[in-house]
């Protein structure tokens, strides 16, 4: 079965598309600094930093201290990990692959 997002668009599946065409960290870093502000890239990347924390086990508390998220962002990742489209879990079991790998 297919997946089907609750924000498909003609605009998303473009901006999707560009960013499966970048190759390198450092064309990441140059599309990013150019498309988000800086903001929204430090937010997005806590999230995902959030997400990591949540799967090893780590508090609530101790995710806020670390990272200086607000439980309120925590949540919504946790939520996101728990009853969300699987985003989050398929990257973060890549990343642990790819690690395993390295290490």
């Amino acid at each position: 079965m297919a997946f089907e997002s609750k924000l498909k668009s003609k605009e998303l599946d473009g901006l999707f598309e560009a960013v499966l065409f970048l190759e390198t960290e450092e064309e990441c870093y140059r599309f990013f600094e150019d498309i988000c502000t800086v903001t929204e890239i430090r937010a997005i990347a806590q999230r995902l930093a959030v997400a990591k924390l949540l799967r090893a086990g780590v508090t609530y508390q101790e995710i806020a201290q670390r990272l200086g998220a607000s439980t309120a962002t925590i949540s919504r990742v946790n939520r996101a990990l728990s009853y969300g489209s699987g985003g989050y879990n398929r990257v973060l079991e890549r990343l642990d692959k790819e690690q395993e790998k390295e290490g």
